[in-house]
């Protein structure tokens, strides 16, 4: 059986044609893969890896991976556990957005204050508070960058933890 965590879109691409064959909706694997993941296409919405044989074992394990969670909507989560952050601030300067719109974190410095709109992590009373999730790369980026975990990698204290979430209805 494989165990692999379903918030993590590239596992799921793994399982994929990756031929960018363009017979699906969104056109290629990859933001097929996060598609899938989210719950807005089926595995059945790729047609190579339904109708061709070759691609029968990717299909199976794609199927058992997925599980009973196919077609349910799932929304992107940044969860920080007030308990474990200790407010050091690597989030704020390691975040590629947050050093897109902040020059002064590009350096390791404090970013300006007020926060610009894109900015994604500030410390505030000594913790990491989310601003806007909208504008993460996991969203907004296109390829490999909607897999960025960079906040989540270099927390020392693992109190950053990305997922994608069922969509309460």
């Amino acid at each position: 059986m494989i165990i692999i965590p379903t918030d993590n879109f590239m596992e799921i691409y793994k399982f994929l044609p990756q031929t960018n064959c363009g017979k699906c909706e969104p056109k290629t694997c990859m933001a097929f893969a996060l598609e899938l993941l989210k719950g807005n296409v089926k595995i059945a919405d790729c047609p190579p890896l339904i109708e061709e044989s070759k691609y029968k074992e990717k299909l199976d394990q794609l199927q058992e991976l997925i599980g009973g969670e196919e077609g349910k909507k799932k929304e992107l989560r940044i969860t920080i556990d007030d308990e474990l952050c200790d407010g050091c601030g690597i989030c704020v300067t390691v975040c590629p957005v947050n050093a897109r719109y902040c020059y002064s974190t590009l350096s390791g410095k404090v970013p300006d204050y007020p926060p610009d709109e894109h900015q994604l992590f500030v410390i505030k009373d000594g913790k990491c508070e989310l601003l806007a999730l909208d504008q993460c790369r996991r969203i907004t980026a296109q390829g490999r960058e909607r897999e960025c975990r960079v906040c989540e990698t270099y927390c020392p204290r693992e109190a950053l933890e990305i997922s994608y979430d069922l969509v309460e209805e």
